[in-house]
């Protein structure tokens, strides 16, 4: 019995063209995001999860495969979705009720008086000087996720501070005094 031996050569080529004074490649996973700019107008492409702010620029691969920077002056934000097709905004923008995602429970206000309420890590750290990440009020719709660069608020407002319910701290139970000496009979 013969076998034949078949190799397989599988070629990838980056196809992008470089972005001026770009020091790094973008890395190969992307999330799809939909920029939106004061201006009222849209932009759909890709982003870097881990560092899509450079040089106070969002890095935007766009689905031609060309590597747009905008600056975060011009975004009123970053919209991480599941799907381009639906470019409609989100319908909720508020909670109906008290959230029960663990964070700090955020109301932005935008320099356009528009209002978007979210959920917002309570870790400073993970906090960025560019913008705020944001878990929207609907995450069973299309956007997943939003970045809102400090330039496009008014203001932002925590209106509740949500954790755990094992994580409060309950009241010491009372001892009492210490017994030192036991008494015997």
């Amino acid at each position: 019995m013969a076998t034949s031996a078949r190799k397989l050569l599988v070629v990838t080529l980056d196809t992008r063209e470089p972005c001026e004074n770009q020091t790094q490649k973008m890395p190969s996973t992307h999330k799809k995001v939909i920029v939106r700019k004061r201006g009222r107008d849209s932009v759909s492409g890709y982003v870097s999860p881990a560092n899509f702010v450079v040089e106070g620029k969002l890095e935007l691969l766009n689905p031609s495969g060309k590597v747009i920077r905008i600056d975060l002056e011009e975004i009123k934000s970053v919209d991480f979705v599941r799907d381009f097709s639906d470019l409609a905004v989100s319908a909720r923008r508020t909670f109906n009720t008290r959230p029960r995602i663990e964070g700090l429970w955020v109301r932005l206000r935008f320099t356009d008086n528009d209002i978007l309420e979210g959920m917002m890590t309570n870790d400073l750290a993970q906090i960025s000087p560019e913008g705020y990440l944001i878990t929207p009020p609907d995450t069973r719709g299309n956007v997943q996720r939003v970045f809102v660069p400090r330039p496009a608020l008014e203001e932002l407002i925590v209106l509740g501070v949500i954790g755990r319910p094992e994580s409060r701290r309950r009241p010491a139970a009372d001892t009492g005094q210490e017994t030192l000496f036991t008494e015997s009979q």
